[in-house]
């Protein structure tokens, strides 16, 4: 196999545009639709935030992040190579989503953050899921 320069490596990367993790966005609303959460859209595009998940009744907005791209605490694996960018990247993954979710916050939503590794136990997930809709609701009323 070739090895690729790193500039070449960093074009690349650069270039790719997510459209989201289709994986973990998938995992999420099979959970969601197997135990009868409703009322949720998925990537709703009249938000400037971007969340993964809504549900507009009650100003929920969830954020699914990826353990890699969002530097979990827990997950997080440092890569080896070319750690400059890499410690740059996630770092301004991570200012953004700050940003992003204290917008939503000023513009009166409420904001759910989950990390991909939180899939892996769904149960326990839910119970999170579902008290922040509980909690939206009694704000709402």
């Amino acid at each position: 196999m070739d090895r690729i320069s790193k500039e070449t490596r960093s074009r690349l990367m650069a270039s790719i545009r997510s459209k989201g993790n289709r994986t973990t966005e998938w995992r999420m609303r099979m959970l969601m639709v197997r135990t009868g959460v409703a009322g949720w859209r998925v990537l709703p595009t009249n938000i400037t935030a971007n969340p993964d998940f809504v549900f507009p009744k009650i100003k929920l907005a969830i954020f699914v992040d990826g353990c890699f791209w969002h530097g979990c605490s827990k997950c997080y694996h440092r890569p080896l190579s070319n750690r400059k960018y890499w410690d740059a990247k996630v770092l301004r993954n991570k200012a953004r989503d700050k940003r992003l979710r204290m917008k939503l916050r000023r513009d009166e939503w409420s904001v759910l953050g989950v990390w991909e590794h939180e899939l892996h136990q769904p149960e326990k997930l839910l119970v999170r899921i579902i008290s922040a809709i509980r909690a939206c609701k009694r704000k709402k009323n």
